[in-house]
């Protein structure tokens, strides 16, 4: 694919992003971006978490919607194929907000044409109270037509955001919201779905650079970002605009909380509490965050779609050069220096050898 709103709030935690993905538990920043609109129906907030646990990534979000129309969705990459979808628990994902924020400031917060390509696969497809939920395997240009094909507009920036993940995973989840079925099921405007999405990976990342699709350049997104991991992770992402606030040893009681919701059992005893908060220009988010939990092992630079150069570790001081990209560039310079030398002095001692 060669060219493609939501400015909500959301929670990442650990490593993938999805509309609600099994890997680590944390809340992802609205990890999905706004595809489809009929009428003045628009998405205003999505609460993700996203966990990762011995191997799988559970990522949990909350869709809401508002205003009037006949349906509305949403496009979100997956690192991953999904081995389940379901309801997330009910309450999950306030009581991560409120470990981070007094509760009264919760309150408070056209088609692109498409190259031909293969069609996309439908893997699973499922329902959750008023959203229909299906997960794709394919190229950006598969998905797109695929998108179009269903009745999803897209905005003019989906075609290379679609490409930017689908060169990484070609894995995606595709979620609408049937307001004439919520209506039937009594959801009123503004009510939030959760769903959650189990996902065996092994190389967790949280996608962020979704979340300016379709919003303008000069649009604020504002997220905030919840990581639970068996150990303390290693971050790495790019730019400006993302924060690191909460770096800690999660408290019992939050997991027990957590825990005792619904399809929530699977939350250990103990976990890393990572909490990080994303406000930057929709302009400048070129990048996602990739998340490491092995010892002695850097996250993934493919995984923030960025170059060693642009890249930076994102720590408790956020300010400054970018320390893990300069020891890589001056790594590379010394290696490539001393192997010239070494052929220089081959080749010197070819010349004495021939004459």
């Amino acid at each position: 694919m060669s060219h493609s709103r939501l400015g909500a709030r959301a929670f990442v935690a650990g490593t993938v992003v999805a509309a609600a993905v099994a890997l680590m538990v944390a809340p992802a920043a609205a990890c999905g971006g706004l595809v489809g609109v009929n009428g003045t129906i628009k998405l205003t907030h999505t609460v993700t978490l996203a966990a990762y646990h011995d191997g799988v990534e559970r990522y949990v979000t909350s869709f809401d919607f508002s205003g009037q129309g006949k349906s509305v969705g949403s496009i979100t990459p997956l690192p991953g194929v999904p081995s389940k979808v379901e309801r997330g628990g009910s309450w999950t994902l306030q009581r991560l907000e409120r470990e981070v924020a007094p509760a009264e400031l919760h309150a408070a917060r056209a088609a692109s044409n498409y190259a031909e390509g293969d069609s996309a696969q439908v893997l699973l497809q499922t329902q959750i109270d008023a959203l229909d939920i299906t997960v794709l395997r394919g190229g950006g240009n598969a998905v797109g037509k695929w998108a179009v094909d269903h009745g999803y507009l897209l905005t003019p920036d989906a075609p290379a955001v679609l490409d930017f993940y689908a060169r990484r995973s070609p894995i995606f989840m595709a979620a609408r919201f049937d307001t004439s079925r919520a209506l039937k099921l009594g959801q009123n405007t503004g009510d939030g779905t959760p769903i959650m999405v189990t996902i065996p990976t092994k190389d967790p990342w949280v996608p962020l650079h979704i979340l300016g699709l379709g919003i303008g350049r000069t649009a604020v997104v504002d997220a905030d970002v919840f990581l639970l991991t068996d150990r303390r992770p290693e971050l790495l992402a790019g730019g400006q605009g993302l924060s690191l606030s909460r770096d800690e040893q999660a408290s019992d009681s939050l997991l027990s909380d957590l825990r005792s919701d619904k399809n929530m059992s699977w939350v250990p005893n103990t976990m890393w509490f990572t909490f990080l908060h994303l406000h930057v220009p929709a302009g400048q988010l070129n990048y996602d965050l990739a998340v490491s939990t092995r010892p002695d092992e850097v996250p993934s630079l493919a995984a923030t779609g960025l170059k060693a150069a642009a890249a930076r570790p994102v720590e408790a001081a956020t300010s400054g050069r970018a320390l893990w990209p300069l020891a890589a560039s001056v790594l590379a310079g010394i290696t490539a220096f001393a192997v010239a030398g070494w052929f220089g002095r081959r080749r010197r001692t070819g010349i004495g050898a021939a004459v």
